[in-house]
């Protein structure tokens, strides 16, 4: 029978019930078990594809397509999973669900309610990841925090399930702030306890009580909290704050969780197999170099707006044994070369990763053309590549304001354009989203980072590299390094006599993880750590 653990969360939002989440499946995982994590969001959008990256931060997508929650993002790289559609889902898609079928008479003419129609059809997405991977064990992260009106549907069907597939199925584990109070040196319990009495009003026990907090708890804080929040004391689970988000499922192995949740659900509590995990975090933790990536974007205010992104240079960093720095480069300020080359002069390598609209372009072409001049490690994603052509179309094939469509459509020489079938589609959802094939050419840089010549990739793009331009680019020496063989795209741009400059129109970001990083992020690094040893030898 398939086991379910959801994960609630209370005091305070941002507590990290994704890295939870993720650490609980790759603690499970680590016994032998099949674990399959999933989100549930409680706000009204469809998915997060049309938010702004100020207010939702990055938009991971799936192998199928779905743009989700960044919270996959940590599930696929903590547990080494492949994620889909049913992984994500919103309180919009599961209203309009209900409203569309209310609409094609699915209801017989009855009032369509919050309970019993949302709340069922919440419970039919819940199930869904059971019968499609089969799994021993569904993780469910419910967003926001209890109390919040909009996630009360989803806090009835997780009371309701339990019903459905036995109690004994069944485990809730909340997640709240102990909030030290450093004046009196005081850790606080009292929110924990309004937020489990919350919980409860709701008519959901929790079995496990993870406490988030920035100074270690003693036996008597455990002690109390177990007896307000009627618990067993060996589930109440500290959640210390740890020097990266990969130490966690370590830290909390050793609290007990794992112990404590297959307790919980009548699970042998079997060995764990975590000796890969440690490796990957002592490397992380004894780097041996050190490289600063500047990273050129038009987000950098929320640095969550690009986490795969960083993420992935992190996972290179591990491979290399350095430490990678980021420095955050809002585009908008590299005005003119000197400019850029005052701003750039200690970056190590050079990242443009994607986006959409028109701001700060023209700070990116700057820094594409500053990383080709001055040799230095260069790697552009999706916009990036896009940026990569643009200036390579200015300042090498000597098309003067050369340009994308998207920044503007008068441009006299459109190198980057829509895809024939995109023009006049709405926004949402339409986008040229998941999993494509890419012939990769023989000789290049990503043919020898892959070592192979087919390869797959996310995409989440509409523009494309414009192919009327194609030969004029290849005769000015521009590599073309990959190829969609469906529909003749070009997927991969490679700047000649180069150490390293490579545009890809996907996002290898999001099949990079911690203890094997994305072949692409591990040579752009490698190029990164030769580029400054060349630089200091000098």
């Amino acid at each position: 029978m398939t086991k379910y653990i959801f994960i609630t969360g209370g005091v305070v939002s941002g507590l990290g019930k994704g890295i939870a989440a993720a650490s609980l499946g790759l603690i499970l995982k680590s016994r032998g078990l099949k674990v399959v994590n999933q989100k549930f969001d409680p706000y009204l959008n469809i998915d997060p594809g049309t938010m702004n990256p100020y207010q939702h931060g990055e938009v991971f997508v799936t192998d199928d397509g779905a743009e989700t929650d960044l919270d996959l993002g940590h599930y696929e790289r903590f547990t080494d999973a492949t994620l889909s559609q049913s992984s994500n889902t919103t309180a919009g898609r599961v209203y309009l669900a209900v409203l569309n079928k209310e609409r094609e008479g699915g209801f017989h003419g009855g009032t369509v309610q919050v309970i019993p129609n949302i709340t069922e059809e919440i419970l039919r997405r819940m199930l869904i990841s059971t019968t499609e991977t089969n799994a021993d064990v569904i993780i469910t992260e419910i967003g926001g925090t209890v109390g919040d009106i909009e996630s009360l549907p989803f806090m009835e069907a997780i009371r309701q399930i339990k019903y459905q597939v036995g109690e004994e199925n069944c485990c809730y584990i909340h997640l709240t702030l102990v909030p030290h109070m450093h004046k009196q040196d005081e850790i606080k319990t009292k929110p924990t306890q309004h937020s489990v009495k919350e919980l409860q009003a709701l008519g959901i026990k929790p079995d496990i009580v993870m406490l988030r907090t920035e100074k270690p708890i003693d036996d008597n804080i455990r002690e109390r909290l177990a007896s307000f929040c009627n618990v067993n004391t060996n589930c109440v689970i500290q959640n210390l704050n740890a020097r990266s988000i990969y130490e966690v499922p370590l830290q909390m192995e050793k609290e007990g969780l794992g112990k404590a949740v297959c307790t919980v659900l009548g699970i042998k509590n079997t060995t764990t197999h975590l000796e890969d995990w440690k490796k990957m975090v002592d490397r992380f933790n004894t780097p041996k170099q050190h490289v600063t990536i500047a990273l050129v974007g038009k987000y950098i205010e929320l640095h969550d707006a690009y986490l795969s992104v960083v993420e992935s240079l992190t996972h290179g960093g591990i491979h290399n044994q350095a430490e990678v720095t980021i420095d955050w480069v809002d585009a908008e300020t590299l005005s003119d070369d000197a400019e850029t080359e005052k701003r750039l002069s200690g970056a190590d390598g050079i990242i443009v990763p994607g986006g959409f609209g028109d701001r700060g372009i023209e700070g990116m072409i700057r820094a594409a053309k500053y990383a080709r001049t001055h040799a230095v490690p260069y790697f552009g994603i999706c916009l990036g590549m896009q940026i990569l052509v643009i200036e390579y179309a200015r300042n090498v094939l000597g098309l003067a304001n050369a340009n994308s469509t998207e920044m503007n459509k008068e441009t006299p020489y459109p190198v980057i354009d829509l895809m024939p079938d995109q023009n006049g589609v709405i926004l949402g959802g339409t986008l040229r989203l998941g999993k494509y094939e890419c012939s990769v050419t023989k000789g290049t840089h990503t043919e020898q980072a892959y070592g192979n010549t087919t390869i797959w990739e996310r995409h989440r793009h509409r523009y494309e590299f414009n192919n009327k331009y194609r030969e004029e680019f290849k005769n000015k020496g521009l590599i073309i390094a990959g190829i969609n063989p469906e529909r003749d795209l070009v997927e991969i741009c490679e700047v000649p006599e180069h150490a390293w400059m490579v545009g890809v129109q996907f996002h290898p970001e999001f099949k990079s993880r911690p203890n094997r990083a994305h072949p692409l992020f591990r040579d752009f690094i490698s190029a990164a750590c030769k580029n400054k040893k060349d630089k200091e030898s000098h």
